[in-house]
């Protein structure tokens, strides 16, 4: 298990070193398992030695859960006395989002493709 195990974080640390290295806007971890399946299909013998491992860490995923959900009983109180400053921030936050996206998105589209390759290059 403790081999499978530090072949999973040492995979998630590639992946976070390529995606912090290059910039890409892609999780750390999702990139190091794309990096651990052309490994897994080329040698299904480490597939059969981490797989184990991985089902275990996802039968006991809920767990991550578990300190937000004390964090939100602990305060529940606080919350109650502030759902109407929480709501408000919450919905505002939500229009503001898609507003700015959406405004983005439009900016964008009136753009011609020719000014987006000529700014690249300047």
């Amino acid at each position: 298990m403790v081999p499978a195990l530090a072949t999973l974080l040492v995979f998630q640390l590639l992946g976070e070193t390529v995606v912090r290295t290059l910039g890409i806007p892609v999780p750390g971890p999702v990139a190091g398992l794309a990096f651990l399946l052309p490994l897994l299909a080329w040698r299904p013998a480490w597939l059969q030695a981490v797989r184990p491992t991985a089902q275990t860490l996802l039968q006991h995923l809920s767990l991550l859960f578990v300190p937000a959900g004390v964090g939100v009983m602990l305060h529940l109180n606080r919350l109650g006395e502030e759902a109407l400053a929480i709501g408000v921030a919450l919905v505002l936050s939500t229009w503001i989002g898609l507003v700015v996206a959406a405004l983005t998105m439009q900016a964008l589209m009136r753009r011609p493709r020719g000014a987006a390759a000529a700014e690249d290059r300047s």
